[in-house]
């Protein structure tokens, strides 16, 4: 701390007393040091206070990025590097007018926005997420149910709410006939589970993920190969769940274990199972409607958060079809 040169002898004192220094100053005072390279100040801890030094216009910037990152250690438990990052270039663009209130509907912070619900659905979906184990997020392409999933899991894992994040799809159709697809396992099943990557590379930096996955702290699998374990301390996303068949999904379900979230997503509308197979997703729907402790969350037309066009076209294949 206090490497930095201050350009003016302006000082401001700011008290820290409501939080953990540790926590709040970061490992080997990273976040503070994150703070003296971007905003060229020098920082320096005194008992409870946190003094500021450096030119009088950044005070009152440094002040609204100390009192953020406290407000997100009293609400989350948990801030680190990239939060900091957030909020320092939110903070700078003028942008960042979160608050304890506003951080009530805070996902994720990432280094590019903070994800937070965008829509009444999402809302619902974020509230179910808090206060349930096992949510069905059930609705149209484009409202964020994946998306939205895997912002929910990696905020449990950064939290140390749960310690590994499980993502699983039906791969290729319900019976994920593989053994025709050229490669690997990885190489035949990761097509069809690349908006899971997708989400994650974009909450993530990659070499991160990378990482988590190296260590089994991510794992990304086809959902065959759930069956016989039992996962314990860990965030479980089912996607794409409307193509499993009933077996199935009372196999996933049943994989829960302690201390275990779990959401399913699907969109009933698209089911691509033959004729003749019940979906397991609407099955689950009807059996465990009533079942404590479990939430539902239908999406509509309206949390569409992807290009406007998106929400059109649906309405269209939507409507009444003439003879």
């Amino acid at each position: 701390m206090g490497l930095t040169t201050a350009k003016s002898a302006a000082e401001k004192r700011l008290p820290i007393r409501e939080v953990s220094p540790v926590e709040l100053l970061g490992a080997n005072d990273t976040n503070l040091k994150l703070i003296e390279n971007h905003l060229e100040v020098a920082l320096y801890v005194r008992g409870d206070e946190l003094i500021v030094r450096g030119d009088e216009s950044k005070l009152a910037l440094v002040e609204n990025i100390i009192g953020e990152m406290i407000a997100v250690l009293n609400r989350k438990k948990f801030i680190d590097k990239d939060d900091v990052l957030t909020i320092i270039r939110l903070s700078q663009s003028g942008k960042s007018t979160l608050g304890e209130a506003g951080l009530d509907s805070v996902v994720l912070f990432t280094r590019s926005e903070v994800i937070k619900p965008r829509t009444p659905g999402q809302e619902r979906y974020f509230s179910a997420a808090t206060a349930h184990d096992m949510v069905f997020g059930l609705g149209p392409a484009g409202t964020g149910k994946t998306y939205m999933a895997v912002a929910f899991a990696i905020s449990a894992l950064k939290n140390r709410e749960v310690k590994k994040i499980i993502l699983t799809r039906p791969a290729v159709e319900a019976g994920e006939r593989l053994g025709f697809l050229p490669g690997d396992l990885r190489e035949k099943v990761d097509p069809y589970l690349a908006p899971l990557y997708d989400a994650l590379f974009d909450m993530m930096p990659h070499d991160k993920v990378r990482i988590l996955m190296d260590q089994k702290t991510i794992e990304i699998v086809p959902l065959a190969y759930m069956r016989g374990r039992t996962l314990d301390h860990a965030f479980i996303i089912l996607d794409e769940a409307q193509n499993t068949t009933p077996m199935q999904m009372k196999m996933f379900l049943t994989r829960m274990g302690v201390n275990s979230k779990i959401i399913i997503t699907g969109d009933p509308t698209q089911i691509d199972l033959p004729k003749h197979e019940e979906s397991g997703l609407l099955q689950a729907v009807r059996i465990l409607k009533e079942v404590d402790g479990i939430a539902f969350v239908e999406f509509d037309e309206g949390d569409i958060v992807r290009h406007k066009l998106v929400r059109r076209i649906i309405k269209a294949y939507d409507q009444p079809k003439e003879s």
